[in-house]
């Protein structure tokens, strides 16, 4: 039996309407901080490297088990069984290899991969997922191609996810069954998308196709379930056109195929080409046979096949085929019934399209084509919307009934139902969102829950790709907008989707590879029968009381009963506060209903209960009924409005409605209505009284009502039908006997857009270069490694008056293959719309890739469908191209081409040299050089090779090989290609040119070799007294010559040789450069071919100097005698004694392994010496001291590096056998083999002085030298790497519950390689670890838990020869390359060719482009210090050098502040100025950014570090502890310093010391000593990746995280010290730097901190564990947003990281003193043998209150150990204006052994009582909000704390005042949400400043409210002045301020202020409240705002003139 919580169809069941009650959705729940987050699986599908995509939407089925589980369908073609309620995977299993977009020719709506993308469905009687899935024919994964593409039909069990039998069904080649088989069914050019459809024996689904491309047809197919065959193939195109023409697609979004479970199907396709009814009246019941841009409904017919029966075709549908307006963007749902229904429209169905048209239909008679009056459209209403819909309506059938649509860019609108006077349907737009929804295409299809039925709970569920992505709403709206109740953040939401539902609870797919779930777990702990209904009331009177009864589930305490919602309920008889409960308890409390308007009410009683396991809030629901004996008139919307009509395009002109309802019993009469078009309660007017109703201008409105019976509505229809364009308005004002109300219209008409498309001129000219369909838009020419980025432009040309362009089709190249393509998918992306005059722009590039010199230039073409919305354009291809060219080199012809061209990569030793003739052998070389050569000795044929040489020949090389095998660069031009050794380092070959122009095979030009046989270098016969023996290889164990080495890489020849070893009777030149020498030759040396000796001489090209293991040998006479078995070199051939070893260690560096040489030089190149005497590893050590790496070879060869070159690689150990000639014991490599060693793990930094100033204006400077243990030492039993900018560390342990490294992880890299580059591009972290032979995972920070360990001895999967870990294991690596530091030479970085946003600057950060804030300005300390036209980013950070951030926007505009207002947040977008918005460059700086509308590039101010310090530490015994011991000395200081003798820092890093100030003259002393924990804090931190999103700070120097926890229930949790720093200043550092003398710190309600030496009674660890969404820690610090800082009664609280203990110890302080403050303070050292400390320490704290406090402590220890310490004395003075209070307290402080101190007072005081105040009355004690404090509006903290104090700050200021934890002042003029009425005993805390009054308790409130509050004047727009008059309120455009002039911006701003500076502009405006603005010109982008209440700031100088908005101008004119 299916579960009724069960999900097995899109959108829930068959109608499609997304209607769900049987879900257990309760509003109290699902608005409750109890409900969010309760999983996120990550499906592991990884094809290709990409994550999942999950496009079909997630189906929940209960199976036999008794265990729901969701099943999901990826485009990868995996299938996935999910446990629904924990989100672990069950099962899964690929169906296919998915199809790869890149094969759709640039359409990439579905990116990267296409396989599942529609909803399938499961058949719970067969227990059968049916669904469709594409992929190829081929399923090795090799054959590719559109052509080859294929759709399979499956049917899965889902208890095994196996294929059911006769399944899957292959579809291609069916034949359609309409149209005599016209049409063939093509899996390549197809795309299923709708949603599939299960009706009885038979599945159906819908086609359509990818982008419109390729010949299509939209398609209907239907299979028999069982059987899989195929019972209905029917095309929409279904002639007699030819088969050629395409259309019809049926996609809807995603939406599914509805059934009405009668016999019938509906659907609705999209734009087609047959036209055939173009201008023809049609009935509905007489279908065309080609179904373009229609609803269709079609019979199921008892064999699976379908009959089309009616159709509804909109009457402009030519019209919109030409704009790509589909209808059939929304799926067409059927409403239910029961509510939805008329009597002369009993059954109805809503679509929306791409027109933004919403079609209200009756689903009985669809309408048909051009069947209304003149030639319209035939159906009961069409609603226009302002933007195209994508998504299925929402439908709530409760309530009177609500249509819920969702449009691009704008708000989800609302619409009520209701059935006009004549029995005809009306939908009403009643209300809006408050948020508009995403900009690009992406809002989700509306879905509506309730519990079981219930009026009052129905729920909206919206998800969107910006913004919140699942959005929840109260179904019913509230005063025209509605309520959103609770908000998530999904990554990668995938568009269109629709959220699905299970038990209790609701799932969201994404396009990031995860799936998540959301819920509450809910338990209650009571049972209270609810919801009560009271029935109705009249208004005015009250109902009996109703018993309200209530059991206990468990043994539970209740200790709160509130009650929200509306004042239309009272409850009583509530036992005393709080109550326990035994398990089956009842208990019973009275409600009684006293409406006080008429209309449906409810409310909710909140009980609070303390059970664990248990929800804490019981919710009860009351509800009644308000009824008015009298008439009651009210008129809903208030507001119609009819924005961007084309003025004549629609006949008759276009209707809207509003309902006009008696809420009364008694007849309503309405007596009058007054018409005015100037204003609401302006002049009036007389209507013109016509046959067709009551004209007023364009308006008409054919049925005014005169009267209307009680409890009624007549719907009021309104039609505009303008003449002309422009704007118009009528304000009506109606006069009843129930009452006036005001009913507003408004209307603007225009012509028809136009629009412009152009392209930058790519010649830099600044040029726009118009759209032509005869000329591609060009790049020009682009070298190869080179990128060109150019914008395109589309702007609306239309007249002042023109209707917005409106963006329908936008296919970019985005993501698609080729050179050319767009940055992104949202610019210019469907769904953008512009006003006259706007424009838009996206960019393109053209990025050529690296390429050999010399090749022919190729065009890339690209193009990008495109539909603007002007009729007179359509649809058009904008085509582009660019020429990708490379570099031309050597001799070039007069068209600039080079003679030579580069021919292919030839294989070298084929057999022998291929090219003759060997040029020269350079470290300069180049192709350009060679070429050159070539060219000049007159070859055809010129090879570069092995990097540095050249070869030239006349005769063609054998055979080429793939361009990728020539792939080293060569040594002149790293740029450029010379040979290579092969993708798998196994061959030898040459980048080959030839020139055409000579004739193949002509003889060598110098005599050399006609064909593929290479000439040999000739030897000479003698060198000076040598003579040439031959081509030698080297010793079996050995040099072959022992003797000597000189090496010369520049000038090596054989003569130079000969002149070093003149001692020797040998010599010898191998590798080219390097020359030995000898008096024999070694066992095992013998003569090779002469042809092995290659390698040219680098001095001198025409000598051969050996070669790789080779030797050019001489000797003194010609009689040379080999060594016979028996002979033995005195210099190298020893053999090593059985005692010789290999230490695991030489001074810093660790025994890593015996390794051979590269493959094409030297492992290791940057250093060698000789020592063919003394070599020991110790010697070579010494030798290599700088560098990561050395090694010993040959016995007495030593070899330095930083990297490990390519191709060395561990060799056996035995291979290592050499003796070292200075120590037999050791070993020194062998032949070809290094002793390779490797730097360890600790280095030691130099001494470094810093200064750094934290929050409290203390200043410390400290000197430390350390040597600082980056990590321990390893155990290596690895093999280590190196690989690029890393160095191998050791082989490391993993966490036994979490990971070593916890950044980025990829689980196929499979090699040290890949790994270090994936970390490399993932924000380059510190380090990279390998285990498991190729998991690679990445992070800045290990985790201190991972030791050194072994067991890493795993080969990588992708290669063999290194090692990547083992089991739990990992083989680390750190970073080793730095960035210069400030003394060092900067690398050179190319000049920008255009402007950049500048990333560093001094003393600042660059933090983002940021939004404004959402009311008022991000920074608002100081604005505009610079003038605009001077503006640049280093003069505004100049100005605002005072200031922790400044910003630059608008290009001129310059902010400063220490805090970020509320809604700045960082721009979507990233760093890429063409999405992010900051895009304007500077005014006084072309080449920089500074800002853009709305966005601020903002930047953040640098810690100091400079400075010396003039002070001493010194000690008899250095600390055995280097990792945690320091010498340091710390001064007070307000200079600054600077560094020295420091170490280059690690980039990013900064050193920063903090501690109490000290006094210039400290000094420390210690003979044996770790210093005082208080003394300093020295923090090190790598640069880590700007965080994407906050985060909780896990660690912290000095800090341990504890916990999320509870304040205390008797107090505070820490009462050690409260909020020390600013509230706008808090941060996890700077609160962990002001509580640095205690051992606990908190961070809470974002802004506030706390410190404290113990954790108060009470307060714990917060259920919810380190979950923010659980645990109620998820507000952002108000000094850093990307850090967590607690939340409402929830502090992130912090432990210092060492307790403090003390051993026997004197310590003093001196007494300090500042003027105002000064303070002694008794520091227990951490560890101290004898120590001696004097100190003075000065701090001053300024806040809002003010008090006087004296106090006098005495710390007393029960230790054995003694403390001896000063008594302490604190006076502290804080200013205000309101009054300076006194209050002397004494304290007295024991400390236990256990060092806890505990802390007692003694006052003498009468009992508390709640203080009564003449002006204010006592409201009683109130808990705080849930997700706010309760007074959110100020606050004050003051240690004289008063209740009578509190009231002065808040009178004539606020309604009402809050006194809490004896020292907290709230003030605010409304409660936020969840503070409710609690016990009066939990307000139980005295004052801080009078102890005979109570101020609150822990997070409760004693609550004042303002006795006789101050009635408020209702702000008004001011008129103007004798100047300036009101124009409007008008919109900031998105290019430019709509006035150009700021001329202040003040808190004293009003608009006769604002007007009187702006005396000699025509124009001025007020804006945010304070700015004033001014210009003699309106920028012409600028638009009146919809509404004049979009400027409903009020002014900063007076409440009651309205000043503007969020970018929102209250403009005044200055003319005639």
């Amino acid at each position: 039996m299916l579960n009724p919580t069960d999900t097995i169809t899109w959108g829930g069941d068959n109608t499609r309407t997304g209607y769900q009650s049987t879900h257990k959705m309760d509003p109290d729940v699902v608005g409750s901080p109890s409900f969010g987050q309760i999983f996120k699986t990550l499906l592991p599908g990884f094809y290709q490297s990409t994550l999942e995509q999950i496009f079909s939407q997630p189906l929940v089925y209960t199976l036999d088990d008794g265990i729901q589980y969701v099943f999901i369908a990826t485009t990868q073609n995996n299938i996935y069984k999910l446990n629904a309620e924990t989100g672990a995977i069950v099962a899964s299993r690929n169906l296919h290899v998915p199809f790869l977009t890149a094969d759709l020719d640039g359409c990439v709506d579905i990116n990267p991969l296409v396989g599942v993308t529609a909803t399938g469905v499961i058949d719970p009687t067969t227990d059968t997922w049916y669904l469709t899935a594409k992929t190829y024919v081929d399923q090795t994964d090799q054959v590719k191609g559109r052509e080859n593409g294929r759709y399979f039909f499956h049917a899965i069990d889902v208890n095994t996810l196996k294929e059911k039998p006769e399944f899957p069904v292959d579809l291609e080649g069916t034949l359609s069954r309409n149209g005599n088989g016209n049409r063939m069914f093509q899996g390549g050019s197809a795309h299923q998308r709708p949603a599939l459809l299960h009706q009885g024996e038979y599945v159906y689904a819908g086609f359509a196709s990818h982008c419109v491309q390729y010949n299509f047809t939209g398609w209907i197919m239907g299979w028999d379930k069982t059987t899989g065959a195929n019972v209905e193939a029917y095309a929409m195109e279904g002639g007699p056109e030819p088969n050629s023409v395409k259309g019809g697609g049926v996609w809807m979004s995603g939406g599914g195929i509805a059934s009405d479970g009668e016999g019938s199907m509906y659907f609705a396709t999209g734009n087609g080409y047959a036209s055939q009814l173009n201008g023809i009246s049609v009935p509905g019941h007489q279908p065309p046979t080609s179904l373009e841009e229609a609803a269709v409904h079609a019979t199921l017919n008892d064999d699976g096949t379908i009959t089309v029966v009616d159709f509804f075709m909109p009457f402009e549908k030519v019209q919109l085929d030409g704009a790509d307006k589909d209808l059939g963007t929304s799926p067409l749902e059927l409403l239910p019934t029961d509510v939805f229904t008329c009597p002369t429209v009993k059954r109805m169905g809503v679509v929306t399209g791409k027109s933004g048209k919403t079609y209200f239909l009756n689903i009985d008679d669809l309408g048909g084509y051009q069947m209304g009056a003149n030639h319209l459209d035939a159906v009961p209403q069409v609603t226009q919307n302002e933007n195209s819909v994508y998504a299925g309506a929402g439908v709530y059938p409760l309530e009177g009934g609500y249509i819920y649509i969702n449009v691009i860019q704008y708000q989800t609108h609302v619409f009520k139902f209701s059935c006009d006077a004549n029995g005809k349907p009306v939908f009403t737009h009643v209300a809006d969102s408050p948020d508009k929804n995403a900009y690009i295409l992406g809002v989700g299809h509306g879905t509506v829950t309730s519990l079981d039925g219930q009026e009052g709970t129905g729920l909206l569920w919206t998800s969107d790709v910006q913004g919140y992505a699942l959005r929840i709403y109260n179904a019913v709206p509230s005063n025209g907008f509605l309520t959103m109740i609770n908000a998530f953040n999904v990554v990668g939401i995938t568009k269109f989707t629709r959220p699905v539902f299970g038990d209790a609870r609701v799932y969201l797919g994404t396009t990031q590879g995860a799936l998540y779930g959301f819920g509450s777990p809910v338990n209650l702990p009571l049972n209270c029968s609810s919801p009560y209904d009271f029935g109705t009331v009249v208004v005015g009177n009250s109902s009996k009381p109703m018993a309200v009864q209530c059991q206990a589930n468990t043994a539970t305490q209740v200790t709160a009963v509130a009650l929200n919602g509306m004042s239309n309920f009272n409850i009583s008889g509530i036992p005393q506060l709080p109550f326990h409960l035994a398990a089956g308890a009842n208990f019973t409390f009275y409600a009684v209903f006293s409406p006080s308007t008429p209309g449906s009410i409810s409310s909710d009683v909140i009980l609070n209960t303390t059970a664990t396991g248990y929800t804490p809030n019981t919710p009860i629901s009351l509800k009644g009924i308000g009824e008015s004996l009298s008439p009651v008139l009210s008129v809903s919307p208030n507001t119609v409005s009819f924005a961007g009509v084309i003025t004549g395009e629609e006949i008759g002109g276009i209707d809207s409605s509003a309902i006009f309802l008696n809420e009364g019993d008694g007849s309503l009469s309405i007596t009058s209505i007054d018409y005015s078009i100037v204003s609401e309660g302006g002049a009036t007017v007389k209507p013109n009284v016509t046959s067709s109703g009551v004209q007023v201008g364009p308006f008409t409105f054919p049925n005014l009502p005169t009267s209307i019976p009680g409890k009624s509505q007549v719907t009021v229809d309104v039609n505009f039908n303008p003449s002309t364009s422009g704007n118009f308005a009528v304000y009506m004002t109606i006069h009843s006997s129930g009452g006036d109300q005001l009913f507003d219209v408004f209307g603007t008409s225009g012509a028809y857009p136009v629009a412009l498309v152009e392209f930058q001129a790519a010649d830099g000219s600044g040029n726009w270069i118009p759209y032509s369909n005869t000329t591609a838009f060009t790049f020009g020419s682009v070298t190869e490694q080179g990128t060109q980025k150019l914008n395109m432009r589309l702007t609306n040309k239309g007249d002042s008056d023109s209707g917005r362009l409106s963006v329908t089709v936008s296919k970019p190249p985005f993501g698609v293959p080729g050179i050319i393509g767009a940055v992104n998918g949202v610019d210019l992306a469907e769904g953008t719309t512009l006003g006259a005059g706007e424009s838009a722009t996206a960019a393109l590039y053209c990025s050529v890739p690296k390429s050999q010199v010399n090749v022919d230039a190729y065009n890339g073409t690209a193009q990008w469908t495109m539909n603007t919305g002007d009729p007179t354009m359509g649809k058009i291809f904008i085509q582009f191209i660019c020429q990708a060219v490379s570099e031309q080199v050597g001799p070039v012809a007069a068209n600039g081409s080079a003679l030579y061209r580069y021919d292919f990569c030839a294989v070298e030793n084929n057999p022998g040299r291929q090219l003759s003739q060997m040029l020269y052998s350079s470290s300069n070389n180049t192709n350009d050089m060679c070429i050159t050569a070539c060219g000049e000795a007159g070859y055809k044929y010129c090879g570069t090779q092995y990097r540095v040489e050249c070869w030239a020949g006349n005769s063609v090389p054998i055979e080429s090989t793939l361009i990728r095998d020539c792939n080293f660069a060569c040594s002149g031009n790293d740029n450029q290609t010379c040979g290579g050794n092969g993708l798998y380092a196994n061959g030898s070959y040459i980048s080959l040119f030839n020139n055409p122009a000579i004739v193949q095979g002509a003889p060598n030009p110098i005599g050399g070799n006609t064909g593929n046989t290479p000439s040999i270098l000739e030897a000479p016969a003698t060198i000076g007294g040598f003579s040439y023996v031959g081509c030698y290889t080297e010793a079996t164990a050995g040099r072959a010559l022992a003797g000597s080495r000189v090496d010369n890489d520049t000038g090596m020849t054989l003569e130079f040789c000969a002149s070093q070893m003149q001692a020797y009777m040998y010599f010898g030149v191998e590798y080219g450069e390097e020359c030995y020498g000898s008096n024999q030759l070694t066992q095992g040396s013998i003569a090779a071919s002469a042809s092995d000796c290659s390698m040219a001489c680098p001095g001198n090209s025409t000598e051969p100097c050996g070669a790789g293991n080779r030797l050019q040998l001489y000797q003194t006479n010609s009689t040379i005698s080999s060594p016979s078995a028996s002979s033995t070199s005195t210099s190298m051939g020893s053999t090593p004694t059985s005692s010789s070893k290999t230490p695991a260690t030489i001074g810093k560096f660790f025994y890593v392994g015996c390794y051979t040489e590269a493959t094409t030089g030297r492992a290791l190149f940057s250093s060698n010496v000789d020592n063919d005497t003394a070599m020991t590893l110790e010697w070579c050590a010494n030798q290599m001291e700088g560098y990561a790496y050395f090694g010993v070879e040959y016995g007495q060869e030593c070899y330095g590096g930083d990297l490990l070159a390519q191709g060395s690689v561990p060799a056996p150990a035995t291979d290592c056998s050499f003796p070292c000639p200075g120590n037999a014991n050791e070993l020194c490599g062998a032949g070809n083999r290094l002793q390779l060693y490797h730097v360890n793990s600790t280095i030691s930094s130099s001494t470094t002085t810093s200064t750094t100033t934290i929050a409290t204006s203390v200043s410390v400077t400290s000197t430390i030298a350390s040597s600082a243990a980056i990590l321990p030492t390893a155990s290596v039993s690895t093999i280590p790497m190196v690989s690029g900018p890393y160095s191998f560390i050791g082989c490391y342990s993993e966490l036994g519950n979490g990971r070593a490294l916890s950044g980025a992880s990829n689980y196929s890299s499979k090699s040290v390689d890949n790994c270090a580059a994936f970390c490399a591009a993932n924000g380059g972290t510190r380090y990279f670890g390998v285990e498991y032979y190729g998991q690679c995972f990445c992070g800045d920070v290990l985790d201190s838990q991972s030791q050194p360990t072994t067991g890493c001895n795993y080969p990588c999967d992708l290669n063999s020869t290194q090692v990547c870990g083992g089991s739990a294991v990992l083989d680390l690596y750190e970073m080793t390359v730095d960035l210069p530091t400030s003394t060092s030479t900067s690398l050179a970085t190319p000049t920008p060719t255009g402007p950049t946003t500048l990333q560093s600057l001094a003393g600042w950060s660059y933090f983002g482009c940021y939004t404004e804030g959402t009311n008022q300005r991000a920074l608002s300390g100081l604005q505009n210090p610079e003038s605009g036209t001077n503006n640049t980013v280093e003069l505004c950070a100049a100005a605002c050098a005072s200031y922790t951030y400044f910003g630059v926007e608008y290009a001129g505009e310059c902010y400063c502040g220490n805090s970020f207002s509320a809604g700045s947040v960082l721009a979507p977008g990233g760093n890429d100025v063409t999405q992010n918005g900051c895009s304007m460059t500077c005014l006084g700086n072309p080449m920089e950014y500074c800002g853009g509308p709305n966005r601020l590039d903002v930047y953040k101010s640098k810690p100091v570090v400079s400075g010396t310090s003039s002070t001493t530490f010194t000690s008899s015994t250095a600390s055995t502890k280097p990792a945690s011991s320091s010498t340091t000395s710390t001064t007070a200081t307000t200079g600054t310093t600077t560094a020295s003798n420091s170490t280059p820092s690690t980039p990013g890093t900064t050193t920063t010391s903090t501690s109490a100030s000290v006094t210039p003259s400290s000094t420390i002393t210690s003979t044996s000593a770790s210093l005082p924990s208080i003394t300093s804090t020295t923090t090190t931190s790598s640069s880590t990746p700007t965080p994407t999103g906050p985060v909780t700070v896990q660690s912290l120097s000095g800090w341990s995280f504890l916990g999320c926890y509870t304040e205390g229930s008797q107090g505070r949790a820490l009462s050690g010290l409260e909020n020390p720093i600013p509230a706008n200043n808090v941060s996890i550092e700077s609160c962990a730097a002001a509580c640095s003398t205690y051992t606990y710190f908190g961070v809470e309600y974002s802004s506030e901190c706390y410190c404290g030496n113990t954790i108060n009674t009470g307060s714990v660890l917060a259920p919810g564990g380190s979950d923010i969404t659980q645990n109620g820690c998820s507000m952002t610090c108000s000094g850093n947003p990307y850090e967590y800082c607690g939340g409402p009664n929830r502090l992130d609280l912090y432990k210092a990281s060492s307790t403090i203990t003390t051993a026997s110890s004197t310590l003093s302080s001196s007494t300090l003193s500042t003027g105002k403050a000064s303070s002694t303070s008794a520091v227990t050292p951490s560890s101290v043998s004898t120590s001696s400390l004097t100190s003075s320490q000065s701090t001053t704290t300024s806040q809002a209150s003010s008090a006087s406090i004296s106090s006098t402590s005495s710390v007393s220890s029960t230790s054995s150990k003694s403390i001896s310490t000063t008594s302490s004395s604190t006076t502290t003075t804080i200013m205000t204006s309101a009054s300076t209070l006194s209050v002397s307290t004494v304290t007295t402080i024991t400390v236990s052994s256990s060092q806890t101190p505990s802390s007692t007072t003694s006052t003498s005081i009468a009992g508390p009582t709640v203080a009564q105040l003449s002006d204010w009355t006592y409201l009683g004690c109130y808990t705080e909000g849930t997700s706010a404090r309760a007074l959110a509006s100020s606050a004050v903290v003051a240690s004289n704390m008063t209740v009578e104090y509190c009231a002065s700050l808040a009178i004539h200021n606020y309604e009402f005042f809050g006194v809490e934890y004896a020292d907290e002042c709230y003030m605010g003029n409304s409660f936020s949400a969840g503070s409710a009425q609690a016990s009066p005993t939990d307000c139980s805390k005295t004052c801080a400043g009078n102890k005979t009054e109570l101020c609150g308790g822990s997070s409760r409130l004693n609550v004042y409210q303002a006795t006789a509050a101050i009635a408020p004047v209702l702000p008004v727009v001011v008129p103007g002045n004798v100047n300036f008059t009101y124009y409007n309120c008008i919109v900031e455009p998105s290019s430019g301020r709509a006035l150009s002039t700021q001329l202040a911006a003040t808190n004293t701003m009003t608009v006769e202020t604002c007007l009187s500076l702006a005396y000699n502009y025509r124009w001025a405006g007020l804006e945010y409240g304070r700015e004033c603005w001014a210009s003699n010109s309106l920028n012409p982008a600028a638009t009146n705002a919809s509404s004049a209440s979009q400027c409903g700031k009020v002014c900063a100088g007076n409440a009651t003139e309205f000043c503007g908005d969020s970018l929102r101008l209250s403009a005044y004119y200055n003319g005639p």
